[in-house]
């Protein structure tokens, strides 16, 4: 199949210019804000429209920082450290889910205290939208012709603009679907069925992990990295402790309960 390769700037206004994935970002927080309120009205929480919408913004800010520095630190640290300046250069690329994943709990933590909430009952809602961003982010890195899979011979392999003549895996819609909706609907089911508070948090925790895991064997591995620790790539392993962790938890949660 050929790459439909798309503009990465959906629109120009001068010296400004606006980019697919970041338009993607942004509709992921919006979707998290109708999502959360919603989940907010059913649970009864003492959270206002305007309250709904701090979290989100608090929220933001973390997996956006939590994203940049979590790619330096676990991808390419000794890169920025030879250019400093760099640090700051975040259209050129360069997020970590892992790394936004610690920056939106630690935001989160701050906002829960501030506003004197229950851990749980808040972030079983928060986990439940969060698919809906990483099914988006995932489009958007198609978009960008970036984080393409492995060589293959598949009948719906792509020539990416950056990855050479060879057809490789188009892991990034690969991700967007099961990161996105599917886990999506295995939330809310369990939301549904399940009335123990945490039990979302931690499903989600397993189900990244699990499904970050095993699609990180047809994405191709970060150039400056390549195969780690029994031929394991750096995504799969801080996806393997996301699978133990949260999936002993999630039983835990459920026998607790």
């Amino acid at each position: 199949m050929t790459f439909p390769n798309i503009d990465p700037v959906f629109l120009r206004l001068g010296p400004l210019e606006f980019r697919w994935y970041g338009l993607m970002y942004i509709i992921g927080f919006i979707s998290a804000y109708f999502i959360i309120l919603s989940g907010v009205k059913r649970k009864n929480l003492p959270l206002a429209k305007d309250d709904v919408a701090d979290l989100i913004f608090t929220v933001a800010l973390g997996v956006i920082l939590g994203g940049r520095f979590g790619y330096i630190l676990f991808y390419n640290l000794a890169y920025y450290l030879a250019h400093p300046l760099k640090l700051f250069a975040v259209w050129e690329g360069g997020m970590s889910f892992h790394g936004g994943l610690i920056g939106a709990l630690l935001a989160s933590l701050i906002y829960i205290r501030k506003h004197k909430l229950r851990f749980y009952p808040l972030a079983d809602i928060g986990f439940l939208a969060a698919p809906v961003g990483l099914g988006c982010g995932r489009i958007g890195n198609f978009i960008n012709g970036e984080l393409y899979g492995r060589v293959t011979d598949v009948p719906w392999a792509m020539v990416f603009p950056g990855g050479g003549p060879l057809p490789r895996h188009p892991s990034q819609l690969y991700e967007a679907f099961l990161e996105g909706p599917v886990m999506f609907l295995i939330l809310y089911l369990i939301s549904r069925k399940v009335k123990r508070d945490g039990v979302v948090v931690w499903s989600f925790v397993a189900l990244y992990g699990l499904f970050r895991f095993l699609l990180e064997n047809f994405r191709e591995p970060d150039q400056q990295l390549g195969f780690l620790i029994g031929g394991l790539s750096m995504g799969q392993l801080l996806s393997l402790p996301m699978l133990l962790i949260g999936g002993l938890m999630a039983l835990y949660r459920l026998r607790k309960g």
